[in-house]
């Protein structure tokens, strides 16, 4: 297995891979910044906590270097229902890298080679009569060429890379850091098709110019909140984030910059994220807008360097630095480095089976931001994926598994009910992407069964059946496991007598009881929940105080569980109905383009995607309901 990339998406993969026993190397071009956080150092965030909880469960990195490196922990949407509650942690940039790093040299069957990747190795074999297209390997641009069986390419914004402020443009794939100008050629030659996206990032501003007073502070949780099952606590000291906001006369100054920003003068040509709009684009597209938040958040424990949120921008260094020194809090600022933009190359992510295997140059995996994405957690998620994928094609799964019934699997893919992953995988391989792909809850049909609370739930018994999970953290599932178990059981059979409690249910807001009933009943209501319960109930705090790890965490997931039972098994039952398409196999059934009870989009849009299973046509858009109901005629024929 080669890996091409060091950033989250190529960590996780190379971590996967190795995990499932397969001999990996993993390129890059400078050990001294693996998985560099090249815009914000925070990881998580709406539905991308829910990722990374998921990676953890896969046996992944990024929650166990995330908890070693957090400086400021919240978990988000709190004031709403626990299908879109979202953890984010702050981290110190520096530190993060050299954990990762960490990791990456205590995992075995992994290797790093300091170079950069130049050129794919493909060959052409004969298979079934007609010949196919696969990779073998990368040639560098020292001149090295290494051979494997698989190759996962994780470039990230690296290929043909072009920076910009204001007029001024330079070739790289990061500050400082050079483009990779060839290796995209070397792939589209052989027919996969290519564009260009654009991503953003703001200026760093030293802590030492800026007037707190004149800032509003934003602190951290006091609760241990942690990415990862196995944290057992050490995170460094939490650090709080400060918020402010933009005024007119900001905006007066970033206004008149607008004939030289690339975004608005031609010079950019491709299209930037549009959940992460750059602060000339908030400027253009709300134009009645008097102010914009912003956040000022540490880089680290030991740094004066600071990220200001929302103040992503490629317009000159000059236009930047004079508006924001119109902020009170910033009338003495002094910077690091202004904001930039970047242009870099993506493939077609329909081009990619679910398995993120290339349709078109088998033996080629991708993952991250060369597939149209952008975010740390949904590179860190494909990385994952990708990785396990690649080392299962190669061959390592008889060598890794815990369970005869993975060592026949050729690949591990997950649903659109089994994982926000599985969302992110689906999307770009069936939907493709006009604009930097970013998920968000409101992505996923499904959220109710994808909380962040439930990952583990829902992944780690996969994952210790494929080889990826250890013994030791399968054990602490099965310990989460039988706890919550013990907790929802408790609560089913405790009865509770009105006299003994009515008094302590008024104290606390609710109605008093007229008639016995079982515990689980008040925890079912809104204002209460088990540890407001656990004060009046003593028999219930015996149940919560037992002697295990995150007992916090536990009892809120048993309470969730027991909460939100009734929406939890309604959606299951439509995402089984939909799992009865997911098992009809269309792909070399039929041509397409012969089918003419099929609209003109319709055969289109099938024959360009070429889709496995008859669920994943229905969620190609312009395929229709009728759509599909044509085609399960067929089939019955």
């Amino acid at each position: 297995m080669i890996v091409i990339g060091g950033g989250h998406a190529g960590c996780e993969a190379a971590c996967a891979s190795a995990n499932l026993g397969a001999q990996t190397c993993l390129v890059t071009m400078d050990m001294n910044k693996i998985a560099q956080m090249s815009c914000n150092p925070a990881v998580g965030g709406i539905a991308k906590g829910q990722i990374v909880r998921e990676i953890d469960a896969l046996g992944g990195q990024m929650g166990l270097v995330t908890d070693a490196t957090s400086i400021q922990f919240r978990m988000l949407n709190v004031g709403k229902g626990p299908a879109v509650w979202s953890p984010r942690a702050q981290c110190d940039r520096g530190k993060f890298i050299w954990e990762w790093r960490r990791h990456l040299d205590a995992t075995p069957n992994l290797d790093i080679w300091q170079d950069q990747a130049d050129e794919l190795l493909v060959e052409s074999v004969a298979v079934a009569q007609r010949q196919v297209q696969q990779a073998i390997g990368i040639r560098t641009i020292w001149g090295a060429e290494l051979y494997a069986k698989c190759v996962v390419l994780t470039a990230g914004t690296f290929l043909n890379g072009l920076m910009h402020i204001g007029r001024k443009m330079v070739a790289g794939g990061r500050i400082a850091e050079p483009a990779v100008p060839h290796l995209t050629e070397s792939i589209t030659r052989h027919g996969v098709s290519t564009a260009r996206m654009k991503t953003g990032t703001p200026v760093r501003i030293d802590k030492r110019s800026v007037h707190f007073e004149d800032m509003e502070i934003q602190p951290g949780e006091s609760r241990p909140y942690q990415f990862s099952y196995l944290n057992k606590g050490g995170a460094l000291k939490q650090l709080p984030c400060w918020t402010v906001n933009t005024n007119e006369e900001v905006h007066e100054i970033l206004r008149s910059g607008l004939a030289d920003s690339p975004l608005y003068n031609g010079q950019i040509k491709s299209i930037g994220p549009r959940y992460c709009p750059s602060i000339e684009t908030k400027l253009m597209t709300f134009p009645d807008r008097e102010k914009h938040p912003l956040f000022l958040e540490p880089e680290g424990e030991d740094t004066n360097e600071m990220y200001l949120n929302g103040f992503s921008s490629s317009l000159p260094m000059d236009v930047q630095i004079n508006a924001l020194k119109k902020i009170p809090a910033l009338r003495d600022m002094k910077v690091y480095r202004p904001g930039y933009a970047i242009e870099y190359d993506f493939f077609d992510p329909t081009q990619l089976s679910h398995s993120l295997e290339s349709k078109i140059i088998k033996n080629l995996f991708m993952a991250g931001q060369v597939n149209g994405t952008t975010g740390y957690e949904e590179a860190g998620g494909q990385g994952t994926m990708a990785g396990i994928n690649a080392a299962l094609k190669a061959g390592a799964s008889a060598s890794g598994s815990n369970s005869g019934s993975a060592t026949d699997t050729t690949r591990f893919v997950l649903h659109r009910d089994e994982a926000y992953i599985g969302v992110l995988i689906d999307d770009l391989v069936t939907k493709g992407v006009d604009e930097p792909y970013r998920m968000f809850t409101s992505r996923a049909e499904y959220r109710i069964l994808l909380r962040q609370d439930d990952a583990d739930a829902r992944l780690t018994e996969k994952a210790y059946e494929l080889g990826l999970v250890k013994r030791d953290r399968y054990d602490w599932w099965l310990e989460k496991k039988q706890f919550i178990e013990e907790i929802e059981a408790f609560c089913q059979n405790f009865a509770i007598k009105p006299r003994l409690i009515n008094s302590a249910l008024e104290a606390l807001g609710t109605t008093p009881l007229q008639f016995g009933c079982k515990l689980v009943d008040l925890v079912n209501r809104p204002q209460l929940n088990l540890q407001n319960l656990a004060e009046i109930i003593p028999q219930l705090k015996e149940v919560l105080n037992r002697p295990q790890n995150r007992r916090e965490e536990i009892a809120e997931a048993a309470e969730i569980r027991m909460k939100y039972k009734g929406y939890i098994d309604r959606e299951r039952i439509v995402a089984d109905k939909m799992h009865r398409l997911e098992n009809i196999k269309i792909k070399g059934h039929f041509n397409y383009n012969e089918l003419q009870g099929l609209s003109t989009e319709c055969r289109q849009k099938l024959e360009k995607i070429q889709p496995e299973t008859l669920a994943q046509a229905s969620r190609i858009p312009g395929v229709s309901p009728s759509d599909i109901n044509v085609l399960l005629v067929l089939l019955g024929r």
